[in-house]
């Protein structure tokens, strides 16, 4: 059994590697235009997201696995564009790096930089932004607060609780992570 979840996080963690590769290989396309086609953007066939389930509720369920450093990962959709996060239910609100950001043309200017954020590595100036819907799984969430902070201070993105707490749970079960909306 142990053998299995090593091979599935590896598998795991192999796919999140090529899904950046893939990101960093390939032109930009033109940005989405409005929640509608972010929604309609996220088929089942879409490699990038992870598959969905329907609740007991009928509310939708996505199930993430631990990675190989025991954290979660997730890649959701910002304005047609993939972005890779790591699930940190400490982060008060959703924080991108800068490339991230510019992704999906999110450049904040040097003077929008005026809020402090403490992190793990010391106080940071980080500059405050509204996502208009975010993605994850087919977890659709709309006016997201988050952050924007220097590349050399995020190495990795947040999903912070500006998302998680918009939905109806989350939670740690039989060793994954389960959203529910």
């Amino acid at each position: 059994m142990r053998n299995l979840l090593m091979f599935a996080a590896a598998i795991a963690g192999a796919g999140v590697f090529m899904a950046q590769m893939a990101d960093r290989m390939s032109p930009t396309p033109a940005l989405a235009k409005g929640a509608d086609k972010v929604a309609a953007s996220n088929s089942a066939a879409d490699p990038f997201f992870p598959k969905t389930t329907v609740s007991p509720t009928g509310g939708t369920r996505v199930s993430l696995p631990r990675d190989f450093r025991g954290h979660f990962q997730a890649i959701g959709r910002i304005e047609g564009q993939h972005i890779n996060f790591m699930v940190d239910t400490g982060a008060s609100v959703v924080a991108l790096n800068e490339k991230s950001a510019a992704k999906f043309g999110l450049r904040p200017l040097r003077a929008d930089y005026n809020a402090k954020v403490n992190t793990a590595n010391g106080t940071i100036k980080a500059a405050r932004a509204r996502i208009p819907v975010m993605d994850v799984g087919g977890l659709v969430v709309r006016d997201v607060e988050a952050m924007v902070l220097p590349d050399e201070a995020l190495s990795e993105n947040l999903l912070g609780l500006s998302f998680l707490s918009k939905l109806k749970r989350f939670e740690y079960a039989d060793g994954r992570l389960v959203l529910e909306q």
